[in-house]
């Protein structure tokens, strides 16, 4: 099955290295993707114009339905608004009639059967852990993530459809296919903070650092995510804690892809590790090297 793939706003000006590592893992696994035109998910202007929101999001499900079995994007945030705006529009048929009139000199129509997938769901669900695990050449045996979750595509269940909201399993799942130890830590749904960043800087960084905190009593050496602002909150803003001194200890944070990547034989730097905010080397260390690194042509 070919997924038209939603990057998002964020990711290619924030984090193109969740990009890069998704196109290589994927492209490993025979998982293929098509690049459209999208525009943004809708999520920025939800709760400013609704209406413009549910169009917003509509219009990207419709290029998608015409292009491709099922959407496929690794922010959480947008699976989430797609998910949110795939709910409202089955249950309002005035809405969906009124935003596909608008489609219509577009030439564009939304039915409604697109399939909508967090990249996490696809490797779960598509690829499946055996083949995961088929393709792990450097198992990263040894070491100890703290999975983090993070909240759009948890909540609220009945709409995201993503995992178990009080007990999840499948991120931990995915991350022990690697080889990895994934810790049972007591905040590990709890927010990262990020959605008050420039709001409440300081309770954004209060949260942050209870979660760093909490990952480190558990023995984790690294936190493990994916999702776009979490990534960003874990990398970005703790290297600004550390510097504050907020927290003592730095924690590392990677995204899922890369730690896939990793385990498969792909190059610290070939995943875009070298260009986080805070040093990540020490999750490549525990690898069984095989070979110095994937080919090119096999992630072409």
């Amino acid at each position: 099955m070919k997924y038209a793939f939603f990057a998002g706003c964020k990711i290619p000006y924030y984090v193109p290295q969740y990009e890069i590592a998704t196109r290589m893992i994927f492209s490993a696994l025979d998982i293929g993707l098509k690049d459209v035109e999208f525009n943004c998910c809708g999520y920025p202007v939800r709760n400013l114009d609704f209406y413009s929101y549910l169009y917003s999001a509509a219009r990207n499900l419709a290029l998608a339905e015409k292009t491709a079995a099922g959407l496929v994007t690794p922010c959480k945030c947008c699976y989430g608004s797609f998910r949110h705006a795939a709910y409202i529009l089955s249950e309002r048929k005035d809405l969906k009639e009124r935003i596909n009139t608008q489609l219509a000199p577009l030439e564009l129509q939304y039915t409604g059967e697109l399939k909508i997938r967090h990249i996490l769901q696809v490797l779960y669900h598509d690829a499946g852990i055996d083949a995961i695990k088929a393709n792990v050449r450097n198992p990263l045996d040894g070491s100890r993530a703290a999975v983090h979750y993070g909240c759009h595509a948890l909540r609220p269940s009945r709409i995201t459809d993503f995992d178990n909201p009080d007990n999840p399993t499948m991120f931990d799942r995915l991350v022990e296919a690697t080889g990895v130890v994934s810790v049972q830590w007591p905040m590990r749904l709890d927010c990262c903070g990020n959605p008050l960043w420039q709001k409440n800087d300081r309770l954004s960084r209060f949260l942050a650092a209870k979660k760093i905190n909490s990952a480190l009593d558990a023995g984790a050496e690294y936190i493990c995510v994916s999702c776009t602002y979490c990534q960003i909150q874990f990398d970005q803003l703790q290297q600004a804690m550390l510097e504050a001194a907020d927290i003592e200890t730095p924690l590392p944070s990677i995204l899922y892809p890369q730690l896939l990547g990793l385990a498969m034989g792909f190059s610290y730097k070939r995943l875009g590790m070298d260009t986080h905010y805070l040093d990540a080397q020490s999750v490549a260390a525990p690898r069984k090297k095989k070979e110095d690194d994937r080919s090119v042509a096999e992630t072409a």
